[in-house]
């Protein structure tokens, strides 16, 4: 059992002692739970203020934000580089340099010879071509084109012509067309160069200028302008065209075959607008990149739509640029080419013969379609348009140049004043002017 110790009467001071030590640790203990409080008070008072603050802060402007995807930010990417392209006329030559041009030239079974004379009559050796005989040709005859080109000394001496070795089979009526003319794109921006329009022809084409009548009126025009017949009054194509659907066996097939049809009908497209014209015109480099190397999904989309579409070489390229913002405005409604055709028109054109002479000339168009194999038309064209002696090329500044240099390779006429243009610059720079200038044509893109 615990005890409790009675205090004596001395220890009563001890007690007013403890009593003063009590007072003594009180007074430090209060001061430092004050401060305690004031600083609790403080911290909580500045985090309320920087929180008003911030919440008073401007925020980043939609124009200003980074973009949150990646097709945007891409987007952002073309324009500039579209904007840059404008500014300076071209990619990398300003308006006013001369430009380049990548020529597809393409044919089929028994079209060799015809497809070497147009590739005669188109050459220059600033240019890049990419020749093709599809697979319907022998293989002899592929040979034959690969030989003449290796032997040409002027072919291999500025190594500018290619020709595609693996064939494709090619069905204009499918959409095996295209897909060649892809090809033929993708192997011109993969071999360089820069070149600032893409021209698709066939053997069955022929120029009605010269390289240098050509050359001299392109280099007055901005690089970013496609030259593309579209419409998107599809009129009775929509019915035939548009609504069927049909399996082309070129996609699968070794041999050509007609396409064929499904039973089921398909509606018309309600994701992007169909427009169709012309399978022949004149696109830029930064249009092809785009269909090649796209930054959204719609060139990819649409070529899988057109897969089952009939005569497709006739509506992919026009639908894709006429629904793509950034290219829809640079368009021109016209593809280049004088042809012949029946009223309403048939699937083919007429051959042009002797008769056609005076109304291709009249037409100012640089080219004309379809030309049977050594017509006399033909010969008639390069003797009074181009000046070219038989199995020669066109005549033009190029061949007073390499009078005066010994580069292999590469080459290219940068100054206008190197060319020699005739009367057919005269007569393409009435056609671009009369394009260009007419009433409303900011206002008639992609109508």
């Amino acid at each position: 059992m615990l005890e409790t110790k009675p205090p004596s009467p001395g220890t009563a001071g001890a007690g007013v002692a403890g009593g003063g030590y009590h007072r003594r640790w009180a007074a430090p203990l209060l001061a430092s739970v004050l401060l305690s409080s004031l600083l609790i008070a403080a911290s909580l008072f500045f985090s309320s203020s920087r929180a008003l603050l911030l919440s008073f802060s401007p925020l980043p402007s939609a124009a200003s934000a980074e973009p949150l995807f990646v097709e945007a930010k891409l987007r952002q990417q073309q324009q500039l580089q579209m904007r840059g392209a404008a500014a300076s006329g071209g990619r990398g030559r300003g308006r006013g340099a001369v430009p380049r041009i990548a020529y597809l030239v393409s044919g089929s079974a028994g079209d060799g010879a015809a497809l070497r004379r147009t590739l005669r009559a188109l050459y220059h050796p600033s240019n890049m071509y990419v020749v093709h005989l599809d697979l319907e040709a022998p293989a002899t005859e592929r040979a034959e084109l690969a030989a003449a080109v290796r032997a040409d000394p002027v072919y291999s001496r500025f190594r500018n012509v290619k020709v595609v070795t693996r064939a494709n089979l090619v069905t204009y009526r499918g959409p095996t067309m295209v897909a060649n003319t892809l090809h033929a794109a993708a192997i011109l921006l993969r071999e360089g160069g820069e070149w600032d329009w893409f021209i698709n022809l066939s053997a069955s084409d022929y120029p009605l200028v010269t390289q240098d009548d050509l050359l001299s009126v392109l280099s007055d025009l901005p690089r970013q302008l496609n030259f593309i017949e579209h419409t998107s009054d599809i009129g009775w194509k929509e019915y035939q065209r548009a609504k069927p659907v049909i399996i082309d066996p070129g996609l699968y097939s070794l041999q050509k075959s007609d396409v064929f049809w499904i039973t089921e009908k398909r509606s018309v497209p309600t994701a992007f607008k169909l427009f169709t014209g012309s399978a022949w015109m004149m696109l830029t480099h930064q249009f092809i990149e785009y269909c090649i190397w796209g930054w959204d999904n719609l060139p990819r989309t649409v070529l899988m739509y057109y897969a089952n579409f009939l005569s497709s070489p006739e509506g992919y390229f026009h639908t894709v640029i006429c629904n793509v913002p950034e290219f829809r405005n640079t368009t021109v409604n016209h593809d280049l080419h004088f042809i012949s055709w029946d009223n309403p028109p048939k699937q083919h054109p007429h051959y042009l013969t002797l008769n056609d002479f005076d109304g291709m000339v009249n037409s100012n168009a640089p080219f004309a379609r379809k030309f049977g194999r050594e017509d006399p038309v033909l010969d008639k064209i390069d003797q009074e348009l181009l000046g070219r002696q038989p199995d020669g090329f066109v005549a033009g500044g190029w061949m007073d140049l390499l009078n005066t240099t010994t580069v292999k390779g590469s080459f290219t006429v940068e100054r206008v004043q190197d060319l020699r243009p005739g009367p057919g610059a005269d007569r393409l720079k009435k056609l671009v002017t009369g394009l260009l200038t007419q009433e409303g044509f900011d206002d008639k893109h992609c109508l």
